[in-house]
C-alpha cells in the first residue's frame, strides 16, 4: 500500500494526499478492504454503496483484484443513477458498477436502482424501504466539479433533507462534467434528471471512503475543505462526519 506524502486533519474528516491518482486508488482500495474485512469479523452481513464515475476507476480496479474479501457477505448498493437512459445504455451507473465491480467480485446481494421514466417515485420508494433494512457500513463515494455528493448538486442539496431517496434537476455543471469524464459526447445527450439517495442518507453510513483525483475537481476540493460548509459546496458537509476518510492526489490537491 502506497504512503501518503501528507495528512491533515480538517474538522472531523481525515485528509491523504498522493502523489498520483494511481497511488490514491491503491490505497484508498486497500483501507477500505480493512474495513470491511474488520467489520466481517463482528457481522454476518456488511451493506456498501458504491459511487460510479471515472474518478473511482483507480480504486475499484485495486478492490477487485484484493483476494480475501468475502464479498458473499457483502450487500451492495449504488447512490444515484439518470432517469430517462436504455436500460443497457454504458453511461448508466448500475452498468458501469456492473462491468467494473460486482459482475467480478459478485457480492451476496446487488441492490439496483432502476427508475422507470413514467413513475421515478416508485423507485425512489423501493429503494428507500431496501435501505431502511439495515445499517449502512461503508459507503464509498467521490465529489463533482460542482462539490456534489451523488447527485446532490448546489441547488437541491439539502444537509436536513427528510427523504432518503429523491428525483433532482441535474445542473448545467454537473451535465458538463459528464461531457467532461468522456461519458456523453455532447451536454444534450446527458439526461436532465436523475434518482439520488440524499446528503442525510450519505452522512448515515459509518464509513466514508471519499476518492477525489484530477485537476478538473482542483476547486470543488479547495471548497469542500477550506470553505464554509453549505450547500454552495454539498461536500463541505462531509468535514462533520467522524468516520470520513478523503482521498486526493496533487492534481486535485496542489501542495
Amino acid at each position: 500500500m502506497c504512503n501518503p506524502i501528507f495528512t491533515d486533519k480538517i474538522d472531523e474528516l481525515q485528509l491523504f494526499v498522493y502523489t498520483t491518482r494511481d497511488d490514491m486508488g491503491r490505497s484508498a482500495a486497500n483501507q477500505v478492504a480493512d474495513c470491511m474485512k474488520a467489520l466481517l469479523e463482528k457481522k454476518d452481513i456488511i451493506r456498501m454503496v458504491f459511487a460510479a464515475a471515472p474518478s473511482q476507476s483507480e480504486f475499484l480496479s485495486t478492490l477487485t483484484r484484493i483476494k480475501d474479501i468475502p464479498w458473499d457477505r457483502v450487500d451492495a448498493f449504488h447512490m444515484d443513477e439518470y432517469i430517462g437512459l436504455e436500460n443497457n445504455a454504458s453511461q448508466r451507473f448500475s452498468n458501469f458498477l456492473k462491468v467494473n465491480l460486482f459482475d467480478i467480485v459478485k457480492p451476496r446481494k446487488v441492490n439496483l436502482l432502476t427508475p422507470n421514466i413514467k413513475e421515478p417515485k416508485v423507485e425512489c420508494e423501493r429503494y428507500t424501504q431496501l435501505l431502511e433494512e439495515g445499517t449502512i457500513d461503508i459507503i464509498c463515494l467521490g465529489i463533482g466539479e460542482n462539490g456534489h455528493i451523488a447527485f446532490n448538486d448546489p441547488p437541491v442539496a439539502d444537509f436536513k433533507d427528510p427523504q432518503k431517496v429523491k428525483i433532482v434537476e441535474l445542473d448545467q455543471m454537473c451535465r458538463q462534467q459528464q461531457v467532461n469524464d468522456g461519458c456523453f459526447k455532447t451536454i444534450d445527450d446527458v439526461p436532465t434528471h436523475a434518482v439520488t439517495l440524499t446528503i442525510p442518507t450519505m452522512l448515515s453510513g459509518d464509513n466514508l471512503f471519499c476518492m477525489v483525483p484530477g485537476i478538473n475537481k482542483r476547486e470543488a476540493v479547495k471548497n469542500a475543505l477550506r470553505g464554509h460548509i453549505t450547500t454552495d459546496c454539498p461536500a463541505s458537509i462531509l468535514r462533520t462526519h467522524k468516520k470520513c476518510k478523503f482521498y486526493v492526489d496533487t492534481n486535485s490537491f496542489p501542495l
